[in-house]
Formats: C-alpha cells, sequence, structure tokens
C-alpha cells in the first residue's frame, strides 16, 4: 500500500513519468529525481531478503533501507565514472598546453620534472613541500640549500655549448636571479618554449658563482634547476615588452648612435598596458618609494601625538574655492561634489577635541593637470594642529617630519633609488638638518637685487621660485660649482601677502602662512613640494601634496 501511494504522490507532483505496467517496482525507484538523473549506471533491484524470510514478510524499513544502500551506489558509480585520467578525456585548455610544450619522449628520465600545470591545478604533485624561498633573500649564505621559487620568466636562452642546458632569468619584483638547467635535451626545450613573462615555478639548489653577474640584482649565486613547471603561459606576442618599458635615454642613445635604434614606449602605450608598465624596476620603485612615504608620514606624526582620521570625500559644495571642483549629480536631484580638500573637516575635529590630526586619503581638483604640480587627482598628506604660542610651532612639525622622511629613504630605499636613477638620472637630494627659514620681505628683496621685479603684495610665480631657489642655493649652499648647478636645497617661506581682514576690526598686510619649496637649476627636472598652512584663531593647518 504505502509503494502505490508513493507513486501515486509522484505522478501527481510530476516528479517522473508514470511507469509502464510492465515496469518493476524496485526499491531504487523510489529516489529523489535529481540523484537518479546523476547517476548513469543502470537501476538495479534492492537486495533479496535473507534466506527463510519470505518475500512479502518485508518490512517498510527494511524497503527504506534498501532504497538508501541503492541510492548510495549509484552515486558511487556515478563519481567512480568521473575519475578519469585527464589524458583519457582533456580538455581544449590542456590540449592548446600540450601543442605548445614539447613532447617529452617516452625514456626522457626527466619527464617527470617539467611541465605544464593543468587547468584545475595549483601545483603538480610533484612539487615537495616546504617554504617558498624569496629571490631579494638570496646570498652566498644560502649556498647548497634547496629552494622552492615562484617568479617570472622574464627571459629564457639556451646554452652555448650542449643542447641540454638552458639559462632563466627569473624575476619577483624588483629582483632577479640566474637559473641553469642542465637535464635532458627535451626538459631544456621546454625551457625554450616558455614565452617571456610566464609565470613558472622552480624547483633547485643554491650553487656559488665564480664570478659575479652584472645583469641580475642576485649576483654571487644561481639555482641549479631539478624541476621546472610553468604555471600560466603569456602571450608570446605581447604589446610591449618590460627591458623596452625600462629603458634609460642613454642606452637610446648608444643604440642610435650604432645605428640600431631600439623601440621607444610612448605614455599612452604605458597607460593602455600599464599591468605591463608597472613590473619595470622603475615601476616597482616608485610604488615601494610612495609606500615607505606613507608610512613614515604616519609613524612620525603619530609619535607627536597625532591621530589618524578619515574624512568624506562626497560632499555637499566645494571645499577649496569653487572653480577647481568636479561637480556630480547627488540623489533627489541634488548635486555633490568630490573633495578638494578636508581643510573642513580637520578643523572640525579640532575644535572637536583631537587637538592634531592627521590624513592620508585621495584628492580630486577639476585643474588642467598640464604640470606634474597640477593633478585632477594624487594622494594627500594633510594634518591639523592647535597653536599654542605661534604658529612656527606648525614650521617645526613641517621641517622634522620632512628631515625624518629624506633620512628614511636615503637609508631604507637605497636599491629603489638606483632603480630610478639608472632609467631617469637625478642628482641625490641634499637638505639640511635644520630647514632655512626666510621671510617673503627677504625673499622678495632676494629677487629685487638680482634684477627680478616682483609686485609686493603679489604672489610668486614658477620663474620667481625657480630664481628664488638658485639665489639661495648660492647664498647658503656649499661652495662646489657642481653641488650649486645640481644638489637640491629646501627653505620655508613665511609672512606671505594677505589679501583679506581675518578678524574683525585687525587688518593684517601680511599672512601667517608657509610655502616650503624644493628648487635647484633650471636646466634640469624640478622636484617640487609645496606645503601650505592657513592659520586661524584657535588652529593651523599643513597640507603635503605627494
Amino acid at each position: 500500500y504505502s509503494i502505490l501511494y508513493t507513486r501515486r504522490i509522484e505522478e501527481r507532483l510530476s516528479l517522473r513519468p508514470p511507469p509502464s505496467p510492465t515496469q518493476p517496482c524496485s526499491s531504487a525507484r523510489f529516489l529523489p529525481a535529481g540523484d537518479d538523473a546523476m547517476s548513469s549506471e543502470p537501476e538495479k533491484a534492492p537486495p533479496a531478503p535473507e534466506a527463510g524470510v519470505p518475500a512479502a514478510t518485508v518490512s517498510n524499513k527494511q524497503r527504506k533501507r534498501d532504497a538508501r544502500k541503492a541510492e548510495k551506489a549509484a552515486k558511487y558509480a556515478q563519481a567512480h565514472a568521473q575519475q578519469k585520467p585527464a589524458a583519457e578525456d582533456p580538455s581544449p585548455e590542456h590540449e592548446k598546453q600540450k601543442q605548445q610544450q614539447p613532447a617529452a619522449a617516452e625514456d626522457d628520465p626527466s619527464a617527470a620534472n617539467y611541465g605544464d600545470v593543468l587547468p584545475g591545478e595549483i601545483l603538480p604533485a610533484a612539487v615537495p613541500d616546504g617554504p617558498w624561498a624569496e629571490i631579494g633573500h638570496l646570498d652566498t649564505a644560502a649556498a647548497g640549500r634547496s629552494v622552492l621559487v615562484r617568479a617570472t620568466a622574464q627571459a629564457v636562452y639556451r646554452g652555448s655549448k650542449t643542447k641540454n642546458v638552458a639559462f632563466l632569468k627569473l624575476r619577483q619584483g624588483m629582483s632577479t636571479v640566474q637559473c641553469v638547467l642542465a637535464g635532458s635535451a627535451q626538459m631544456a626545450l621546454f625551457a625554450l618554449s616558455l614565452p617571456k613573462e610566464s609565470i613558472v615555478v622552480v624547483e633547485g639548489a643554491v650553487a656559488l658563482l665564480d664570478e659575479p653577474l652584472s645583469y641580475t640584482t642576485v649576483q654571487e649565486v644561481e639555482i641549479k634547476v631539478r624541476k621546472l613547471y610553468c604555471i600560466s603561459r603569456a602571450d608570446p606576442k605581447l604589446p610591449i615588452s618590460v627591458e623596452d618599458a625600462g629603458r634609460s635615454s642613454a642606452e637610446f642613445a648608444k643604440a642610435e648612435a650604432k645605428g640600431v635604434p631600439l623601440p621607444r614606449v610612448g605614455q599612452d602605450t604605458r597607460l593602455d598596458y600599464r599591468v605591463i608598465d608597472v613590473r619595470t624596476p622603475t615601476g616597482q620603485a616608485i610604488f615601494r618609494i610612495q609606500h615607505q612615504v606613507e608610512n613614515k608620514f604616519r609613524e612620525h606624526l603619530s609619535s607627536k601625538d597625532f591621530i589618524g582620521i578619515h574624512t568624506p570625500k562626497l560632499i555637499s559644495g566645494s571645499s577649496e574655492g569653487g572653480a577647481a571642483v568636479f561637480k556630480l549629480e547627488y540623489k533627489n536631484g541634488k548635486s555633490a561634489c568630490l573633495a578638494q580638500s578636508p581643510q573642513l573637516h580637520k578643523q572640525m575635529a579640532i575644535c572637536g577635541g583631537f587637538r592634531r590630526v592627521f590624513e592620508v586619503g585621495p584628492v580630486f581638483r577639476a585643474e588642467d593637470s598640464n604640470t606634474h604640480r597640477h593633478l585632477c587627482e594624487f594622494v594627500g598628506l594633510d594634518a591639523e594642529m592647535e597653536i599654542m604660542r605661534h604658529y612656527f610651532e606648525v614650521c617645526d612639525i613641517v621641517d622634522g617630519l620632512f628631515v625624518e622622511i629624506f633620512r628614511h629613504l636615503n637609508e631604507n630605499c637605497k636599491r629603489e633609488l638606483e632603480a630610478i636613477n639608472r632609467q631617469y638620472p637625478f642628482e641625490p637630494l641634499k637638505y639640511l638638518e635644520s630647514t632655512l627659514r626666510l621671510s617673503y620681505e627677504e625673499g622678495i628683496q632676494m629677487l629685487k637685487e638680482a634684477g627680478t621685479e616682483i609686485e609686493p603684495m603679489g604672489d610668486l610665480n614658477t620663474e620667481a621660485e625657480k630664481k628664488l631657489g638658485q639665489l639661495v642655493r648660492e647664498k647658503y649652499g656649499e661652495v662646489s660649482k657642481l653641488l650649486c648647478l645640481c644638489s637640491f636645497h629646501h627653505f620655508v617661506s613665511f609672512n606671505s601677502p594677505l589679501l583679506l581682514v581675518i578678524f574683525v576690526g585687525m587688518t593684517l598686510s601680511f599672512s601667517f602662512s608657509i610655502d616650503i619649496l624644493w628648487r635647484h637649476a633650471p636646466s634640469t627636472p624640478c622636484l617640487a613640494m609645496k606645503t601650505q598652512r592657513t592659520a586661524t584663531l584657535l588652529m593651523s593647518s599643513f597640507e603635503a601634496r605627494k
């Protein structure tokens, strides 16, 4: 009765078509439709009742138990049918990889030590367990040690003596190392088939070199490759190469002198393929230096009792005048603006009881971006503090901050600075431990004595700033001619003209504001950082653009 009742319910719910009159009513027929559809095996009758027990006396519990056993058997058969070797039923991705790599000979003793990782795999089973090694940490102390490295194949080239030797130049970030593969001829052919910028895994031993290498950052050791697997093959025809994107002007000049011009990567092409462009040593170095500047900014201000805050970037109105602001539509027909500065919210924090605050965050300004000093979007380093006695307290904070950042970069970013200098040569930054401070009147007087006319109540233009920097360098800098021409100096200019009334009934001819300027010889590129501060009755702020 229960069997007929269950079948009638299934037919009414249309879970399965009604059985034919001659179809046997085995307990496997009562599996759920989804599980039954998964099974590729023919339906089987449940096990026969134990000997001596008539079939008519089998209870409903026994039938349900038999049905569960049949269901498990069907699922096991389904799983077993799907567990076939990849070579029997290869995917299109696997077929493509097989076509790209040379076939391993059946008698190749190294056949298990190289190859492409199959789709769906992370690593082959042949890769040993163990910690991953960082290329930048390999040195003479690691000689003889077995290492496991995941890196980018920057270059692959054949050995000059035998056909079973290949060389690889692997890259991790800014670090590169040479790898030597001396296995079978098929293994060497596999290595040579790898396109540049492919991701590979190498297992091998660190070995000392007789002579230091000049074309890798790891110069005293190399890796003797035992196993080589390709995790991801790069497109053999990339739009740009890391080598071309990282060339210096000196390399181009040398190649042109020999009559062999090199391909140049323009700015538009770099931006179109930014994911490749940032792989250059310069691209890697810029982001690392930026990271160090931000960390030191936070660390130094935190040591001076500043508190980090986060302010809104979508606000109802402009925060620094309405001329250079990005406006957008908000909800319910209202408009909004992208924050040009966290100025208002910093001041609110000070009035709210936070004596010193800072923020590292995005800044948006609708400027033409014609110079490196005017950008539509940049990362702002902002701070706000109370003034206790004199606004020179702000000068002390800013002075100490920049000197600390410069010292930190010189000590901890030597490799990054050298990488940038190779592609874009520059003179090392020279700075004073105690920043020179000039009043606005003193700066104007120096310009006048040098024959540069400046409006006494006007602002300094770019040319005047360059000229003033040159005069400061000549008057206060080193006597050496080379340093005078190429070195950087920074100084503080304060007491800028004030064209408004700050306090009711109190008119001042000069404002409580400062500019921090870096200037050097006009014939070379200019590095400029401008720090502005506006003083009010209870608070002051300064802003540094990175």
